[in-house]
């Protein structure tokens, strides 16, 4: 997995869509559907490293955007 775009397809093999309309709420979920599949054992732990990477630099920036949007 190497974006966000790659994680939401892994997620749509197991029937999991994640739209919820805020792109912060979107990756915090990401997030944590990526968690309980890991720990169902679904998910090797090489893939899971690299999301949970991945979401938590991605929801870092959106949080740095939205920081910067507020301080105009």
């Amino acid at each position: 997995m190497k974006t966000i775009y790659d994680i939401q397809q892994y997620l749509k093999k197991f029937g999991t869509i994640i739209y919820i309309g805020d792109r912060l709420a979107d990756l915090e979920m990401m997030e944590e559907e990526v968690r309980e599949l890991y720990q169902a054992q679904c998910m090797p732990s090489e893939d899971y490293q690299m999301a949970i990477l991945l979401l938590r630099s991605e929801i870092a920036k959106q949080k740095d955007r939205q920081t910067g949007e507020e301080k105009r």
